[in-house]
């Protein structure tokens, strides 16, 4: 078995809420597989147990955690996108920044073409790339 690395992202309710935002804003995007947590499972019914979508070429688990936590998520670890343009860039940043957090306004930067740094509304940090 070849070892694969991906990221998972782990949500207090809110899974499915941002997969349909990242489907939704992501053109080349698509949900694998998903499975929700039925009764009498650890999970709240409904929620999502296991969801694998993917972004460009990138897999992506998500899951709604039946374990509350004193943490969420930290821009400390982004999903970094290279973008073909400033157009798809902009798109992406407006869809992410939608009750959300911009860290870094969408705009050319001494290292980029164009660059934004969003926390999205789930808290996830994205850092959309045009490079030069």
């Amino acid at each position: 078995m070849t070892l694969s690395v991906t990221p998972f992202l782990m949500y207090d309710g809110d899974a499915q809420r941002a997969i349909n935002l990242y489907l939704s804003i992501f053109s080349q995007s698509s949900l694998k597989s998903v499975t929700y947590y039925g009764p009498d499972e650890e999970g709240a019914e409904g929620q999502v147990k296991r969801a694998e979508l993917r972004i460009g070429e990138q897999n992506i688990i998500c899951t709604d955690s039946p374990v509350k936590h004193s943490f969420a998520f930290t821009p400390s670890i982004s999903m970094f996108v290279e973008c073909e343009s400033c157009e798809e860039l902009d798109k992406l940043a407006e869809g992410l920044k939608k009750d959300g957090i911009v860290l870094m306004p969408p705009q050319k930067y001494d290292f980029s073409e164009r660059f934004a740094w969003i926390n999205d509304q789930f808290g996830v940090s994205w850092q959309l790339n045009v490079a030069s």
